[in-house]
């Protein structure tokens, strides 16, 4: 079933949705953030939360029960945590979805519903979680509340997939420079806004810490004023994801801060890939994360053959007992 039938079918059972809780670990716990930013921005009445697994688990929210949709994720199927928050939504009742790239993995035993996501065919397939996840949520605020930009919001799925897809292929040249720039730095910070912010989150802990073992921070753009700031001086490494849309001005600020002290800053901007020639501005922000995420993984992928670390590589993940 595809999202739109997905939820046709849970608004035919439950009348009233109360709140819309999105449950993952690490990527995919990020990759759910636009969707909970599109719902939280739009809805007037659904409550919307974003959890990473393990709290979930042990911190229930008191809005688990009959009337919330539950959307967890997970590429492999097999989180631990992730699959243990399903049986925690089952048990209380919850209308269940789960997104995961591998069929009749433990992640989708107690969902009501599984959307099967592609990933290592090419750029654009490794956004299909994230997008699927922003049609759910897209589906949730039409069903219940309508949603007056609802016909560009289905226009611009048909087109983020290409446009992300060439936007990566596009961007090699960029990688390798960026790639021979930062390969021999220690610590590298991220920063963004917006429907954004979680693929900083994500592009700290995960491309950077879990998988190229530099140490990194991510912080969102609008805080960078707040405290991060301070260690920002000449040669300082930034990695800046930039958005197109409402938050733009945000990000613009602390890239004019970045350049003011000459630190060592690569952008990845979303305006220089045409993302807002082909989606329209009504709904351009909830796609900047797509954009961005397929052409970042091409500079991940360029950094780790310059430091002979392939992004497969790790010391503890599903190497031990933890």
């Amino acid at each position: 079933m595809n999202p739109k039938q997905i939820i046709k079918e849970i608004k035919e059972k439950q009348v009233e949705i109360k709140s819309v809780i999105f449950v993952g670990c690490g990527a995919s716990k990020a990759d759910l953030y636009p969707a909970k930013y599109f719902l939280e921005n739009n809805s007037k009445k659904i409550r919307v939360s974003h959890y990473t697994a393990n709290e979930f688990n042990y911190a229930t929210v008191a809005s688990l029960d009959e009337t919330a949709i539950v959307i967890s994720a997970s590429l492999g199927g097999s989180t631990p945590e992730t699959v243990k928050a399903n049986k925690k939504a089952k048990k209380h009742g919850s209308y269940l979805i789960s997104l995961t790239n591998s069929v009749d993995s433990p992640l989708t035993e107690d969902a009501d519903y599984v959307i099967y996501h592609r990933f290592s065919e090419n750029y654009g397939a490794k956004l299909e979680k994230m997008g699927y996840a922003l049609e759910l949520a897209v589906e949730i605020l039409q069903e219940y509340e309508g949603y007056k930009y609802y016909e560009d919001m289905k226009n611009a799925f048909d087109r983020i997939y290409d446009i992300s897809q060439k936007a990566a292929e596009s961007a090699i040249a960029d990688a390798k420079k960026f790639a021979d720039k930062y390969k021999d730095d220690k610590v590298i910070y991220v920063m963004s806004s917006g429907a954004t912010a979680e693929v900083a989150y994500s592009t700290s802990i995960c491309l950077m810490m879990e998988m190229q073992w530099i140490n990194s921070g991510s912080f969102h753009s609008g805080e960078f004023f707040h405290g991060p700031f301070e260690i920002v001086d000449k040669d300082v490494p930034f990695i800046l994801l930039m958005n197109e849309g409402s938050t733009r001005p945000i990000d613009a600020r602390t890239l004019t801060f970045l350049k003011r002290f000459e630190a060592k800053t690569t952008v990845v901007d979303a305006l220089d890939y045409g993302l807002s020639s082909a989606i329209s501005k009504t709904v351009v922000d909830y796609f900047s994360p797509m954009l961005i995420t397929a052409v970042f993984r091409v500079y991940a992928e360029e950094l780790s053959y310059a430091r002979k670390h392939p992004l497969t590589k790790r010391r503890y993940m599903w190497k031990l007992e933890y």
